[in-house]
Formats: structure tokens, sequence, C-alpha cells
């Protein structure tokens, strides 16, 4: 005879509350008294209605859920660094609630933060209101690859050194003419990159006119845009680096339905190394930011946060890698390197 699955009624009935009682303390158990939350928690042991994990949960005043805010949830750049995520917090008993900041950023974003829904935040997009990230009446958060403020930590790379990296690495095959699309205004990660780009070119001697800055948004589309730009210059720079590897597909996507040949007549950089980068035609050459173990170390400081009762704590930057690829090579034509 196969045993009764216990209900919320059961627990509901046992406990001496209502039914929206008991879903009230199993999804905000800080939200109701202590008296009420223990009888609930005896109903719970006596019928076996929530597995033990929520029932521990449920005495540590925890939900077992940390919650990642992502801008873009078809970025691709993304889902290596979610995977590093999960790689640690599910081992620890952590579900992973993924959210799209851009779907509703305004309204949603006060209910993420006042909701009780997770123990712990990952922020992946840094044109959040920083006020409201810094109050007290939130659950501790941990910036992933952006950054903001002295009070929030966050995981990142050094930007500002990969593009160094970057226009180095194109200085070094030659070439004397190098362009940038960056990407969209007011974000630390444009404004990290392009500081890199201006840093380097000062430092090789070089000029970056204001005709070779394309302005791009890290999608595809404004990196088509850029190649159309660079099409219609009179003169041209010889080899471009793209703040993103999704730009730089879609600047040598365009250029390729142009007829225009990379690397032989323009060499491309890109910028994160997303898993595409290897596999186009020619193959992009970038920075490679770690992006799993970006995932990872975000889960463990944010963890250890959490286990302290913590609203700060220490942030890290990673190192990026010079990833060379065939997009990249000398530069044509009599005196280009010149």
């Amino acid at each position: 005879m196969r045993q009764k699955v216990a209900t919320i009624q059961d627990v509901a009935r046992i406990s001496g509350v209502s039914t929206a009682t008991v879903s009230r303390t199993l999804s905000h158990p800080d939200r109701v008294a202590e008296a009420t939350r223990e009888a609930v928690l005896r109903a719970i042991r006596e019928t076996g209605y929530v597995a033990n994990h929520m029932a521990r949960n449920l005495r540590r005043r925890r939900t077992g859920s940390i919650l990642a805010l992502v801008p873009n949830l078809a970025n691709p750049f993304f889902s290596e660094i979610l995977s590093g995520l999960a790689s640690v917090l599910t081992p620890s008993g952590y579900g992973l609630l993924i959210a799209d900041t851009h779907t509703d950023p305004a309204g949603r974003f006060a209910f993420y933060l006042e909701s009780g829904l997770a123990d712990g935040m990952v922020v992946f997009d840094g044109s959040l209101p920083e006020d409201a990230l810094v109050t007290r009446t939130r659950p501790p958060v941990l910036l992933a690859c952006e950054w903001m403020g002295e009070g929030l930590p966050s995981v990142r790379v050094d930007n500002a050194v990969g593009a160094e990296i970057a226009i180095r690495h194109l200085h070094e095959m030659g070439h004397r003419r190098i362009g940038h699309v960056t990407g969209p205004g007011g974000n630390v990660l444009t404004e990290s990159r392009l500081e890199g780009v201006h840093r380097a070119v000062a430092g090789l001697g070089l000029e970056l006119r204001p005709e070779w800055v394309f302005r791009g948004d890290f999608g595809l589309a404004s990196g088509s845009s850029a190649a159309m730009a660079w099409l219609a210059l009179k003169e041209r720079p010889t080899a471009v680096f793209c703040a993103s590897d999704e730009m730089a597909c879609g600047f040598m996507g365009a250029l390729q339905h142009a007829g225009v040949r990379v690397p032989a007549e323009v060499s491309v950089m890109g910028f994160d190394d997303i898993e595409v980068a290897g596999h186009l035609v020619p193959a992009l050459s970038t920075i490679r930011q770690p992006r799993h173990l970006i995932g990872r170390r975000a889960a463990e400081l944010l963890s250890a946060m959490i286990d302290a009762r913590a609203l700060s704590g220490p942030s890290e930057v990673l190192p990026v890698e010079l990833i060379r690829r065939q997009s990249v090579a000398p530069p044509y034509g009599e005196g280009a390197g010149a």
C-alpha cells in the first residue's frame, strides 16, 4: 500500500496555522514570528513534507538560493560564468536563480532586493542603481565582471591591461594604424578598455585618430555598423581592436560580405574569448577572460559573505590572457607599418 504523501494542508493542520502562513514561512522565514516558524518546522519534521535541506534552511533563516542578475541572457558571454557559479553553489546546497535585468530593469530590481527570494545576489549589470545596492535592507551582493563604488565587492579582470595587451600585440605584428570599436557610453568596461587603448597608443608613440574610434554597444549589430564606417574611411586602420568578441564577429562578418579579406586586408581582435571565437573563419584573436574562474570565485566570495552575515567583503582582480589566432597578421600593402 502506498504511503500517503504529506501536503501543505497537513503541515498547516498540525502546526495550527493557515496554509498561507506555511507558504510564507517556507518562502520568507524572516517575516514570520519565531514561535510560528518553530511550529511549522515541527510539523515539517513530523509529516516529512519538506526535504531535509529545506528545513535546515528555515532553521538557519535561509532560502537556499542565490540570484544572478544578468543584463542580457542572450549574450553568450555569461554562459561560462554562470556555469562556474553553479559548479560551486550546487555542491554547497544552493540553487541558482537567474533574472534578466533588461526585461524590466526599474520595476523588478527593487523586488529582487526586497523579496527575500535569495540569500545573496551576483550582479552582472553595472548600470543598476548603486544607492539601492548599498542599502542595509538587502542580502549580500557581489558584482561580477563590472564594478561600482567602494562598498560592493567584485570579481573581475583588469580590463585596461587587457586592452593594452591587445594594442601591443597588434603593434608587435607590425601595425601602426590601429582602430578601436568601443562599448556603450557610460559603461565601466567601455571606459576601462578605452583607457587601456589610449595608454598603449601613447606609450608606443602611435596616433589614434578620432575617426578610427567607432562607437559600439558590445553587440553584433554595432560591430557590423563599425565595419561600414571603416569601409567609408579614406585612410583606414590596418588593424581594429573590438571591445568585445560579439562586436568583432559582427565587424568581420560585415567586411567579408563586402568582399574584404580578414586578415589579408585588415586584422581584427576581440575581447572575452567566447565559445564561438575559435570556430570563426578566420579564428578570432582575442583577450581571454577566465570566465569559469570568475564564476567560481564569485560564488566562493559570496558564500563567505553569507556565512559571515556580512554585507561587504574582499574584491578580486583576475589576470587576462592573449589568445593568438588567425584573424591577426602583419599589415598588408607597402608602407602599412610605417
